[in-house]
């Protein structure tokens, strides 16, 4: 329930944020859209809570000079990124490569306390350990020091084992004074995640507590990297001046040195003022950062985190009003004749025009998606691709303007589903079938095509006619498969695209620009979508690996043919590949049945949004990860790890994740959605196997359950992880900890607990997620992103339409002749738009003062009470 408390009187019309009361850690903020909320002191001011969103968007573009590790002269790199030691990605190997190119993107949810990210390069090898390379290490603030981010090339650096710390220690300190003097009593409880230093995955670690000249330790843990102690140590304080309290973690060997596992540092003042008792993160030893000169080679990165505070739904909503009115306003209507230049255009004045003209670069491909996501969740995504285009469609010729970006993400966001149906088959086909496919004689390869011909080396006429055999075996499926999927392509996308055709005929109606008009559509279902889809599968989740070197020339010949049936034959034979002059038969005749796709594809009845508003991208039923994982029975017994767990096809909905023995298999067990608290990885020495994830379930008597699955490789397990988690993300009671080993025999793995019971040992990752097309909607964040880009135009806003010297820039001014006829003769449309404009900046005013107050409150610096007199 909101309540009715205000964070201001706003004039009629404008609306007010109203504080929210929670019960719990999730708002419905519209239907089938949740958010998690943060604790926040402003609850018990009646106000609610600001939700606290961050988000990690991270390019591993490329890399150069990295060292040979292989005795080919060459090394196999690949990138492994890690959020606070956690592994979020690893990108494809690249083969027999000095300078990789990965161009993997890659969008991670984090909660707002995360502390660094690292890049590690590793040289992949077919036997053995694979061997590293070098790493980057990112810090939070070196990453927010630039809002734009980081883009630039970074020299890897030396992995120092010192230096790879993680994991938190729990203390609690005193300072004392007997009649001997001051003391510290040091309560070393415990810890949890620290890093494995040894070949079974785990570590036998130790505390070493010191202060001033004097230090004590605790005992040792075996075979573990939560350990409890639960030990009191006292140290005397010695003559001199104060010292601080240090302590430190270490891994015990038996033979050579004891492994470092971190440390924490208090200071005599935090010491004697505010004495630790809580939580604490490991860190490295303080040492200046090795800079390997470019020995190691260096990493092209693009990273740029994205931090932000929501507040309650009720404010956003004014202006969430504006946004939808600039689509809903009157759309056609005369223009006035009379107007300057830049008052002749519709709406100059409206949100989304001021968000035209000032969204530059990164920033206009990320307000579209929000944009977009915005509109579908009101059932006005039509209307809004459709205002972009009104003025002039060329815009949408523009690859960069945010119309064009915009539809491109509407088609992501909406299409994706009908893209995998489309495509999947024939992708898979080419991944797996591995032939050889080349018609350039310039990169033709007669020794690697002996295969296509047994009568010896084939010529290059025998190369290129199995190579178009084989190229239209594959585009032949592809066609049909476009020209037949006008009943499956979403009705929105339908209605986008008729909206656009009829726009496009509206501005060129001459003869001569009769194709137009299925250029304007085909330029975004083949050439924006379909083609790069084929050329980059990875990238749109058709694969879960880049293709081999063979394979990504066969996508890009495949994907170069649909560009052309999408430019409908216009540059066919000009340019440099007339090598594809082979193929030219094929492909006009392919256009003339996409020309009846596309008159057919824009046939849809109805003005109207189809299904309505968006409860979600994703509806609750359909199916959105699929695929074979290995599921541990239930109760193994005696059986060896190998044999308990059994291979299942898996399905997951917003409603189940139910599995049999193959897709075929019509019977299916299943778990509810709604049952899960918790889905996290679990440590590689609980089965001594890699790539493992654990549900935890809750049923009907409270009772909590454990399901073990095994993922082929890190990818998979992140995206399993990630799909799972937001699945079940507006579920209650969600665990705050969970053991990430399994109890087996007589105790956990982990924490070596001998209850089976026992509260688990680690910190769940909830929050972690990948971001991608099923995203869910969540409206507020959306307009809050509208509000910081809408913020940068504020000023320039002002003065165009409020200010007087405004008047300067009519035409009249310009020629010295008098402005008095002139206003007299548009002064509607004029008050109109600077009603617009102060409406505007009214309801920006309203949402920055209500983020200076909630910001204000948060940090304790108002008392309860009114917020304004």
């Amino acid at each position: 329930m909101r309540d009715s408390l205000s964070l201001a009187s706003p004039p009629a019309g404008r609306g007010n944020c109203s504080g929210t009361e929670q019960s719990g850690r999730t708002e419905e903020v519209a239907p089938g859209c949740l958010r998690t909320w943060a604790p926040s002191s402003l609850e018990s001011l009646g106000l609610g809570a600001m939700a606290k969103s961050s988000s990690l968007n991270v390019r591993v573009v490329e890399g150069r000079a990295l060292p040979a590790k292989d005795v080919s002269g060459s090394s196999d790199p690949y990138c492994i990124v890690k959020v606070d030691d956690e592994v979020v990605a690893r990108t494809a190997t690249v083969w027999r490569s000095l300078s990789p190119f990965w161009g993997e993107e890659y969008t991670v949810h984090l909660p707002l306390d995360f502390h660094h990210l690292a890049f590690y390069v590793l040289d992949e090898d077919t036997v053995g350990h694979d061997d590293i390379i070098g790493k980057i290490s990112l810090s939070k603030e070196s990453i927010t020091a630039d809002p734009r981010g980081i883009d630039s090339w970074i020299n890897l650096s030396r992995v120092d084992p010192d230096a790879e710390v993680q994991g938190e220690i729990y203390l609690a300190v005193q300072m004392l004074e007997d009649g001997r003097g001051r003391y510290v009593r040091c309560h070393v409880l415990k810890a949890r995640d620290l890093a494995p230093r040894d070949i079974s995955g785990t570590s036998d670690p130790f505390a070493r507590v010191f202060w001033g000249s004097q230090s004590l330790e605790t005992s040792t843990i075996k075979k573990t990297r939560f350990p409890h102690w639960d030990e009191v140590l006292e140290l005397r304080e010695m003559p001199g001046a104060p010292s601080p309290l240090r302590v430190e973690l270490w891994d015990w060997d038996m033979v050579g040195k004891n492994d470092f596992l971190g440390m924490v540092e208090f200071t005599p003042k935090v010491l004697q003022q505010n004495p630790p008792n809580g939580w604490f993160r490991l860190l490295p030893f303080t040492r200046a950062e090795e800079d390997s000169g470019g020995n190691l080679g260096a990493l092209r990165l693009k990273v740029r985190l994205i931090e932000d505070r929501v507040l309650p739904s009720q404010c956003y909503q004014p202006l969430r009003e504006l946004l939808m009115a600039s689509v809903l306003g009157p759309a056609e209507g005369p223009r006035l004749p009379l107007l300057p230049p830049v008052l002749a255009q519709e709406d100059v004045s409206s949100p989304l025009a001021v968000l035209e003209e000032l969204t530059l670069g990164d920033c206009r491909q990320d307000l579209a998606t929000k944009l977009v996501k915005l509109f579908l969740g009101q059932g006005l995504a039509g209307p809004f691709l459709d205002y972009l285009t009104r003025p002039d469609p060329n815009t949408l010729f523009r690859s960069n303007s945010l119309a064009s970006k915009s539809m491109e993400q509407f088609m992501k966001l909406v299409g994706m589903p009908y893209l995998h149906e489309v495509l999947k088959p024939v992708i898979n086909r080419v991944y797996e079938e591995k032939k050889y496919i080349e018609l350039d004689p310039c990169k033709m390869d007669l020794s690697r095509s002996k295969r296509i011909s047994f009568k010896g080396t084939p010529s290059e006429e025998h190369v290129r006619e199995a190579s178009l055999g084989l190229l239209t075996g594959y585009l032949g499926p592809i066609v049909d498969a476009i020209v037949g999927s006008v009943r499956r392509c979403p009705p929105a996308m339908r209605l986008a695209f008729k909206q656009l055709r009829r726009r496009v005929e509206e501005r060129f109606p001459q003869a001569e620009h009769k194709d137009v008009k299925y250029l304007a559509t085909s330029g975004f279902l083949f050439l924006r979508f379909f083609a790069p889809a084929i050329l980059t599968p990875k990238l749109f989740d058709l694969r879960d690996q880049h293709a081999d070197p063979q394979t990504s020339r066969s996508l890009l010949l495949l994907a170069k043919a649909v560009q052309s049936i999408g430019n409908l034959g216009q540059q066919l034979g000009q340019g440099k590949e007339l090598w594809m002059a082979p193929l030219h038969p094929f492909l006009l005749h392919s256009i003339s049945r996409v020309r009846d796709f596309l008159d057919e594809l824009v046939d849809v009845g109805g003005e109207e949004e189809a299904g309505g508003p968006a409860r979600a991208l994703v509806p609750p039923s359909v199916t959105v990860r699929e695929g074979y994982l290995l599921k541990r029975k239930e109760e193994p017994g005696s059986l060896a790890t190998r044999f308990a767990f059994k291979k299942r096809y898996f399905w997951l909905s917003g409603e189940t994740l139910s599995y049999s023995k193959s897709p075929e298999w019509q019977v299916r067990s299943s778990i509810p959605v709604s049952h899960i608290r918790a889905v996290e990885r679990v440590d590689e020495g609980a089965f001594q196997l890699p790539h493992v994830m654990q549900v935890v379930t809750q049923d009907s008597s409270g009772t909590l359950h454990t399901t073990y699955l095994q993922c082929k490789n890190v990818n998979e397990l992140n995206q399993w992880l990630s799909a799972l988690r937001k699945a079940s993300a507006p579920n209650p009671d969600k665990l705050a900890a969970c053991h990430p080993g399994a109890f087996r025999g007589v105790r956990w793995t982990c924490c070596l607990q001998a209850e089976r019971s026992a509260v688990g040992c680690s910190r769940t990752h909830s929050a972690v997620t990948l971001g991608d097309w099923s995203d869910p909607l969540d409206p507020d964040a959306e307009t809050q992103m509208v509000y910081r880009q809408l913020l940068l135009g504020r000023d320039q806003l002002r003065i165009k339409f409020l200010e007087e010297s405004y008047m300067d820039t009519s035409p009249e001014a310009d020629t010295g002749k008098d402005t008095s006829a002139t206003e007299g003769a548009y002064p509607d449309a004029l008050a109109q738009q600077r009603e617009a404009a102060t409406h505007l900046l009214e309801v920006l005013a309203d949402l920055d003062q209500a983020h200076e107050e909630f910001q204000r409150q948060e940090r304790g610096k108002l008392v309860p009470g009114p917020l304004w007199p």
